[in-house]
């Protein structure tokens, strides 16, 4: 239960406890993630720019953003949803603006885009707004990368997907995340 403001306090402390910070996403396992790096070759740690952890290393479906907790099991049920596992091939790297390294797919395959439609419209239906902005699929390896673009250093990757998570973006006491749900086929 959500405790009210401490004296001389805000309320800010019951809006935390009272709200999560929800996305969507695919998640690679952990053979996966260290693969990913070696993707955009082995100095991608020297440099400078921040790393994303290998254990947060993902793609996002949908960024729900701040979702009242007591709405969490309406969530869980409303988003287990059918859909056709696929395959990504990942053998490029990009850097985006604001000096975003990422991993690319290769193609988006159709059931992918099935099902980011699929649960954005799920999301819709429960009255929560989605970004309506064209899908980039991407995994980000790190930030504020404004060097070269490493050259890629292994063969390309495949990546057998047959599920996605809702994950909570937690900050305090430490910035992590934590998967809620694996939905799988």
């Amino acid at each position: 239960m959500a405790q009210g403001p401490t004296a001389g306090g805000s309320d800010t402390e019951e809006v935390r406890t009272d709200v999560a910070r929800l996305f969507l996403a695919l998640w690679p396992d952990p053979k996966l993630a260290r693969s990913l790096r070696a993707l955009c070759g082995e100095r991608i740690g020297a440099g400078g720019f921040q790393l994303v952890a290998t254990e947060r290393i993902h793609l996002t479906l949908h960024f729900l953003g701040n979702v009242q907790r007591h709405r969490i099991p309406e969530l869980l049920q409303a988003l287990d949803l059918p859909f056709d596992p696929f395959e990504l091939g990942l053998s490029r790297c990009d850097e985006w603006r604001h000096g975003l390294l990422v991993v690319i797919p290769d193609t988006i395959p159709l059931p992918m885009v099935h099902l980011h439609a699929d649960l954005g419209a799920a999301l819709r239906g429960l009255g929560l707004q989605i970004d309506e902005r064209e899908f980039r699929p991407h995994l980000t390896l790190a930030r504020r990368h404004f060097q070269a673009l490493p050259k890629t250093t292994t063969l390309p990757l495949r990546w057998w997907v047959d599920g996605y998570v809702l994950v909570e973006s937690r900050t305090s006491p430490r910035s992590e995340y934590q998967v809620l749900h694996r939905y799988a086929i």
